[in-house]
């Protein structure tokens, strides 16, 4: 296993992911930052992880339990960043 791949991918994704955040910053409903990341969070989740869980679901013989494990552990995963995302990124 390759870790040092594995931490680049992750904290490129971060980096992406902050980026984004900040595109759609001023998009976002409400006014404090924090329930603009906990949006962004279940928007990601959404378009992220429950396709993904869906279809490897669908695509392979996966148990449904092993699917509603990732779709739970990527809620907390993704509401995480985006808490994270709302108290440290601001507006450009």
């Amino acid at each position: 296993m390759n870790y040092a791949a594995g931490v680049i991918i992750d904290l490129a994704y971060c980096f992406i992911l902050a980026a984004l955040f900040q595109l759609v910053y001023q998009s976002m409903p409400s006014e404090t930052g924090v329930v603009k990341g906990v949006y962004f969070a279940l928007i990601v989740w959404f378009l992220r992880v429950v396709n993904s869980a869906v279809s490897q679901w669908m695509m392979f013989r996966l148990p449904l339990k092993t699917a509603a494990y990732t779709v739970s552990t990527g809620l907390g995963e993704m509401l995480a960043l985006g808490v994270l995302y709302g108290l440290t990124l601001g507006p450009k």
